[in-house]
């Protein structure tokens, strides 16, 4: 095994230039997917009163930020690429985080970059009809971003930052002309009597946990430390900024929503963004929507192509297994480990399995923030002469709110998804199973 455990390399130190702005960007587009666009239609089925859906994206908001306060504080205290593999290795033991490491490295980027391939394919196909089949758009976009990463890091972030500005942009330009050129519903945001009944009800849970889903990825910087400048305080900084950026950005878009369009034309629509789209600015809303999405959802492949790869780049640097992973090309590009996504991406985008992935693994993924946050507890407990930059704000409140919230998710799962939850368990089983084989086959253990 590698004897580079806690530490980052030296040529990593050498590449270590993404600023604030750039990590911050990454976390943006992570977050910023297809969600957003789509939670909307399934709330107000169950949840009529505009203050009570509001008040279900601030909470998630809220939860969000709660969750990058904590990591925030690992970051620094614990300052290198891999996001819960490293924190979870150097927490608990190198096992756990091997654990976590494997989920990442196989389906945890590579399904959810599948479903915004195939997402793009088919609103590409609504703005230029008849120019390729949703499939192979798909692929395209895939394959083209995975050759920008492989040039290296300076075109990466180039490309990162651009992509992800024109996003922001687009969103608010598309909130602003919502507001101006829609027609007001006979809808009040002011609390009333009935929302605490709302807030309280199963449906408001119900909902909290695919809002979750759509906040996900506040934690992408944490995937390639080795990469940021000044680590120890940009990414605690960048946690904070992104994921209140996009607090802002959903609150904009589900009030520029239930403002302009009504709730029974969104109820059960999957694209409720399409419907209200068409609704404010007629028939050319759908296109419009259309290219919205489409530009929004390049700048969350490109994110998930960067910080899926460091993932496996890191355990290349402790597992002799998979040491192959390890290597960078002249300009700092991991090109077995962005060609390993690729090739997993490529051959779900083919099958049309990512969807069933994606069902499976949300309970591990859920787990495994569950135990990184409970780990900032943990350290402060076993290590507390620890040099730590950055505290969480608000502790022990902050993560005990994300704990919570976390908890009632994965207890969801277990009730409403136990096959699902349970063959993710499953994919962590197998990668322990792998741990084991890898220290059997080398001698020298993983160092902890």
């Amino acid at each position: 095994m590698s004897k580079t455990r806690g530490v980052d390399r030296p040529g990593q130190r050498k590449l270590a230039g993404i600023t604030t702005f750039t990590a911050s960007a990454i976390a943006v587009a992570d977050m910023v997917g297809i969600g957003v666009f789509t939670s909307l239609g399934f709330q107000v089925s169950d949840i009529t009163s505009a203050f009570s859906v509001i008040m279900l994206w601030i909470v998630g908001g809220v939860v969000a930020l709660c969750g990058a306060l904590s990591y925030g504080e690992l970051a620094a205290a614990l300052p290198r690429s891999g996001g819960e593999y490293n924190f979870l290795s150097r927490v608990y033991h190198p096992a756990v985080g091997f654990m976590a490491g494997w989920l990442s490295m196989t389906v945890g980027f590579s399904a959810p970059i599948a479903l915004a391939a195939i997402a793009f394919g088919a609103y590409f196909n609504g703005v230029v009809p008849g120019l390729a089949s949703p499939l192979m758009l798909g692929l395209g976009v895939v394959w083209l971003i995975s050759l920008v990463h492989l040039t290296g890091l300076r075109h990466s972030s180039q490309f990162q930052n651009i992509s992800t500005v024109l996003k922001v942009l687009l969103i608010v330009a598309f909130i602003v002309a919502g507001f101006v050129y829609g027609t007001p519903q006979p809808i009040s945001f002011a609390p009333s009597s009935v929302d605490l009944t709302h807030i309280t009800g199963a449906p408001f849970a119900i909902g909290l946990v695919f809002v979750m889903y759509s906040y996900s990825g506040w934690n992408a910087q944490t995937y390639i430390m080795g990469e940021i400048r000044d680590p120890q305080h940009t990414v605690p900084r960048s946690l904070f900024i992104a994921t209140f950026i996009v607090l802002l950005l959903y609150l904009g878009l589900n009030t520029l929503f239930l403002y302009t369009t009504p709730m029974e034309k969104m109820a059960g629509q999957v694209e409720v963004a399409l419907v209200a789209g068409t609704h404010i600015f007629g028939k050319t809303g759908g296109q419009i929507v259309g290219a919205l999405i489409c530009a929004g959802l390049i700048s969350t492949i490109s994110a998930m192509t960067w910080i899926g790869p460091r993932v496996t780049k890191v355990m290349g640097e402790d597992v002799a297994l998979f040491a192959i992973f390890a290597r960078e090309t002249k300009n700092g590009a991991p090109a077995a480990a962005i060609a390993l996504q690729l090739f997993i991406v490529t051959a779900m985008i083919l099958t049309q399995s990512f969807e069933h992935v994606l069902n499976y693994i949300q309970f591990s993924l859920t787990l495994s923030s569950f135990l990184t946050v409970s780990g900032v507890m943990v350290l402060r407990r076993n290590q507390p002469e620890l040099a730590r930059p950055y505290r969480t704000w608000g502790y022990p409140f902050t993560p005990l709110i994300f704990l919570a919230v976390t908890a009632f998710m994965m207890a969801y799962l277990l009730v409403e998804r136990p096959v699902q939850s349970f063959a993710g368990l499953a994919t962590l089983m197998a990668g322990l199973a792998i741990y084991f084989f890898s220290q059997w086959r080398n001698a020298e253990p993983l160092k902890e």
